[in-house]
């Protein structure tokens, strides 16, 4: 739209795109940073969600936001969720500050509350809970669920799942996630040298948790479908985004096995399914 940046964008768990415009009279432009990052809305400011799903496209106007989010989530029965990355408390003891808005289907809040502190990435899942994959400052800044690394919220705002151990090492950063059906994906990588990159994947209806070595290390961007994944590497400042990746057999047994070498290679690009006579992955253009 005219005059309108996209400044927040997201896939919900069905597929859906939905995209939060901001008008550019709300807007100031940071001389130090390039790219739509450098805009940063005044609050309260105005904002359009924009989300289409297969042909039909839905639009509605939020009012009187009163943070700067860091993440767009959907929700079940056309809601959404913004969040800010950071929170605080006032005191050492005291309670965190709210850093999460359930926003109803007509742009309305519902809810707010906390979900952690220092957040790199989130997402939701088909039956509406949160999930969190935590930064360093926000790991050992003190608040109890972030110190795990990984979490999982309820759309009150209550815990709803933990780590409990159950990864291959502690995590240090979050990097991305993604939903695929019932499943959830965050991926992260620990501070152990020896540690790398993972994919974790979380069943919510039960709770179980499966990690596996990533290909690529510290993607900030996935998609995964089966037994086919993209993993992005964006570069700073620059207007292009590379899938660096090995070309690699993907099962639920085994993650990532086989293959060549590491790649990087332009554009954009996907892992076409895997030919079960042999096991081959291949690499096409889309």
């Amino acid at each position: 739209m005219r005059g309108h940046r996209a400044l927040w964008w997201t896939i919900g768990p069905a597929g859906e795109l939905a995209v939060l415009l901001v008008h550019r009279r709300y807007l100031n432009r940071s001389r130090y940073m390039k790219g739509w990052i450098g805009w940063r809305p005044e609050i309260p400011f105005t904002g359009e969600l924009v989300t289409v799903a297969g042909q039909e496209e839905r639009r509605i106007l939020v009012k009187d936001i009163r943070m700067w989010p860091s993440h767009l989530a959907l929700l079940p029965d056309r809601r959404f969720l913004l969040v800010k990355g950071r929170t605080s408390r006032s005191e050492p003891e005291g309670a965190w500050a709210s850093n999460a808005v359930v926003f109803s289907p007509s742009g309305t809040p519902e809810a707010e509350f906390c979900v952690g502190d220092d957040i790199p990435a989130l997402v939701t899942d088909a039956h509406g809970g949160i999930w969190t994959a935590y930064g360093d400052e926000g790991i050992y800044g003190g608040h109890p669920e972030s110190g795990a690394g990984l979490a999982g919220w309820d759309t009150q705002g209550r815990a709803s799942w933990a780590p409990q151990g159950r990864l291959p090492d502690h995590p240090l950063e979050g990097c991305t996630a993604a939903t695929e059906n019932e499943h959830v994906w965050l991926v992260w990588y620990s501070g152990n040298g020896k540690g790398g990159t993972f994919l974790t994947r979380i069943t919510p209806s039960t709770g179980d948790v499966a990690s596996y070595r990533s290909p690529v290390p510290d993607p900030d961007g996935l998609a995964i479908r089966g037994n086919r994944a993209v993993l992005t590497s964006r570069h700073h400042n620059k207007r292009s985004v590379d899938l660096r990746g090995r070309l690699r057999r993907f099962s639920q047994r085994n993650g990532f096995a086989g293959g060549p070498g590491l790649r990087s290679i332009s554009g954009i690009h996907r892992y076409a399914p895997l030919d079960p006579a042999n096991g081959a992955a291949r690499l096409v253009w889309f």
